[in-house]
């Protein structure tokens, strides 16, 4: 062993008091200072005078050391000598290692500030676990939900929303994202960020989760083949915080946690003992997939009904103040909204009746579901005149999976969504499509998953095609255009949301150069993963899925009324109500009918008239309309369909 020498214990020693801290370095600091003092006023002892005392002498080297100003008062050569070396000194070890440390300390100080560790102190705020992709539109959705905010400040008897967001590493660059995003920009102050992982108990007790009136759990991306998982992410977060209420004997907040894997809500149900809803991601944009394939056109509505933006929303009012009407009245003083049913209490929760007869009274315990632009024409308002009540009778039922008997369709791409969208046309029973799969996933690969998805009876006609979509060649050989419907799915094995929309996008304007070759055309359905790249296909020809916001949607919405799950798992499931497009030729209409009448036609057969969807898009590129005002003369064309709610 090499022996060490004295220099490098002294090293050792102060570098081992200075990495403790501003405290520990400024007193190092100030142990040099007090040598040099003490050299430096020995050194000017012998010259007698006003130096006979060794205290005056030390006094006055320290004040040469700290203060440049008295170089010019010392008399004689070796007292200047003696001072110039103190007050050299002075600059390097005072003022420049001094200012160093504190300048150091104080930038430390700002920097662990603006990461977001300190605890929050507040009460009945929004707490989103995670910083993702469906974070920013999350927000946006809380911050614009006007007239559902009120009704939520004032359950909780708050003034003003207050949102607080768990990101792994809290930055500036977030605060400049959250003020740029539309629907957020000066609002931006009523987020707080904070730093920290919502699998870590300190990160849960930073944001106050057990003083939140609302905490919402979005689902994290992982890299394919992880050990970790967005859902076991989840899991161990709603057990942090039932641990933590534990602990302090406080009550269990309300959650609204996503998960993609639908296997998985038993585990949520067990983890967490309080209050919870649970959003299956993979399962409920596979819902909608296959319900756009049923219904073509369908994925207007989804946009305007589960986006932020303008058109209608689904709302649902308290029956307190409507106990004793029928829903028939209720559509009545309610020109501006479209009664759609409502919900019941029963021992499992809630009992869903969407198209239900206007003859059914409503209960105060009662919630009743309506669609409208804003909140506000929810309310009565006595300036508003009453239309004349509309009778609906018992609704008539169609029988559903036809459409999807022997239908071929192609999908492009792998993700890890593709076995809960095989699951859940294998769902719609015997009547199934014929399914191709193409991606450069090698197939054994494929088919493990497929295979571990054990969700109900397994999809049966189904194929693998290895190959590149990208690849102009490999695409022709797979004869797009002999397709029925063609899904072109959002990778999630990149590193980014815009890396795969880029490939989601250059795909479908190759394919559309290939299908301009066909007289045929098969129905497009694309699904994008960055809501910022809506906008970018002018024009295009397909219908657009933007995953994220859908579901920042929902999960916004169900934080703020939990009982709107329920609706729209019993309007985007198999059976029950559902949303479905007509033609005018199926029912008896007059030459020239206004949005009223057509209440009243569909009424008769028990179905919810929603809308029209224009076979001609208006001067905004929009083919849907919704809700339009009740004397309005629908003037329908050739190719038009009625949006229509019904049972099937």
């Amino acid at each position: 062993m090499l022996p060490f020498r004295v220099v490098d214990r002294v090293k050792f020693i102060v570098e081992r008091q200075l990495v403790k801290g501003a405290g520990f370095q400024l007193v190092v600091v100030g142990v040099f200072i007090g040598l040099i003092s003490l050299i430096g006023g020995l050194l000017v002892v012998p010259q007698g005078g006003e130096f006979d005392d060794p205290g005056s002498a030390v006094w006055w080297a320290f004040l040469r050391l700290t203060d440049p100003g008295y170089l010019g008062d010392d008399v004689g050569t070796w007292q200047r000598f003696v001072s110039t070396l103190l007050t050299i000194s002075g600059y390097v070890v005072f003022m420049g290692t001094l200012v160093a440390i504190l300048t150091r300390w104080l930038i430390a100080k700002m920097a662990d500030l603006e990461r977001g560790l300190t605890p929050v102190i507040l009460k009945n705020h929004v707490v989103v676990l995670g910083w993702t992709n469906q974070t920013l539109p999350l927000l946006s959705e809380l911050l614009g939900s006007s007239g559902r905010m009120r009704r939520f400040l004032q359950k909780h008897d708050i003034q003003k929303l207050n949102l607080v967001v768990l990101s792994e590493e809290a930055s500036a660059a977030q605060v400049h994202e959250l003020r740029n995003e539309p629907g957020i920009g000066r609002r931006a102050r009523q987020i707080i960020l904070r730093s920290g992982l919502a699998i870590q108990p300190e990160a849960l007790h930073r944001v106050a989760c057990l003083d939140a009136a609302a905490v919402i759990v979005p689902s994290a991306t992982y890299e394919a083949g992880s050990l970790i998982s967005s859902d076991v992410e989840t899991v161990k977060a709603l057990l942090s915080i039932a641990a933590q209420a534990r602990q302090y004997q406080a009550p269990l907040p309300y959650v609204v946690a996503e998960i993609q894997d639908i296997r998985k809500l038993p585990v949520v149900e067990r983890a967490y003992p309080g209050a919870v809803e649970v959003v299956a991601g993979n399962a409920t944009i596979s819902r909608l997939m296959v319900q756009n394939v049923l219904h073509p056109g369908l994925s207007e509505v989804y946009n305007e009904l589960l986006t932020a933006g303008e058109g209608n929303e689904l709302f649902i009012r308290g029956g307190e103040s409507i106990e004793g009407m029928t829903l028939g009245e209720l559509a009545a003083e309610r020109p501006g909204a479209i009664v759609l049913g409502l919900l019941r209490k029963c021992e499992q929760g809630w009992e869903v009746q969407l198209a239900a007869s206007s003859a059914t009274p409503i209960k105060m315990e009662d919630r009743v579901v309506m669609m409208a632009r804003d909140y506000s024409e929810t309310d009565a308002d006595s300036k508003t005149q009453s239309l004349p009540q509309v009778s609906r009778g018992e609704a008539r039922r169609v029988v559903r999976g036809e459409g999807l008997d022997g239908r071929r369709i192609l999908l492009l791409g792998w993700n890890r969504r593709v076995p809960s969208l095989m699951a859940e046309f294998a769902s719609y029973g015997p009547a199934q499509p014929v399914i191709d799969i193409v991606s450069v996933v090698p197939m054994p690969e494929r088919e493990h998953a497929l295979s571990r998805y054990a969700v109900g009876k397994p999809l049966e006609n189904y194929s693998h095609i290895e190959a590149d979509y990208m690849v102009e060649e490999e695409l022709r050989r797979i004869n797009p255009a002999g397709y029925d419907t063609i899904i072109l799915l959002s990778s999630d094995r990149l590193a980014s949301g815009e890396e795969a929309d880029a490939r989601t996008m250059v795909g479908y304007l190759q394919l559309e150069d290939i299908l301009a070759e066909s007289p045929g055309r098969p129905q497009l359905i694309m699904e994008l993963s960055d809501p910022d790249n809506r906008q970018l296909l002018y024009g295009h020809q397909s219908e657009m899925l933007i995953s994220p916001m859908i579901l920042s949607h929902i999960l916004a919405q169900v934080a703020l009324r939990r009982e709107l799950r329920v609706v729209l798992d019993e309007l985007f499931t198999a059976g029950g109500a559902e949303i479905r497009f007509q033609s005018p030729e199926d029912y008896v209409l007059p030459a020239s009918a206004d949005f009223h009448v057509l209440e009243k036609v569909l009424a008769a057969q028990g179905e919810v008239a929603l809308g029209v969807l224009r076979a001609t898009a208006d001067s905004r590129g929009r083919h849907l309309m919704m809700n339009p005002p009740r004397r309005q003369y629908l003037d329908l064309q050739p190719g038009d369909r009625l949006v229509v709610l019904g049972q099937s």
